[in-house]
């Protein structure tokens, strides 16, 4: 059986957020992804980069636009 939820790590041990459906001293496999990484310092830097790359982007044609015909295969 396949459950998912999140939890907090606290004092080196694992907390659910939600109860789950174990028996007592049963083994699981666990996937952990972090889920707020807001606060590693690279971030904030490569935000700022990724912003500045998209405002210096130009998203306008400068050639007319299809027609909806142009745009759809029609026989």
């Amino acid at each position: 059986m396949t459950q998912f939820t999140e939890a907090v790590y606290t004092n080196g041990v694992l907390k659910p957020s939600e109860g789950l459906v174990l028996r007592e001293a049963q083994r699981v496999r666990l996937i952990v992804e972090a889920l707020d990484d807001d606060d590693r310092p690279e971030r904030p830097a490569a935000l700022r980069r990724f912003m500045a790359g998209i405002e210096g982007m130009s998203f306008f044609s400068r050639e007319p636009l299809p027609s909806r015909d142009e745009l759809h295969d029609r026989p």
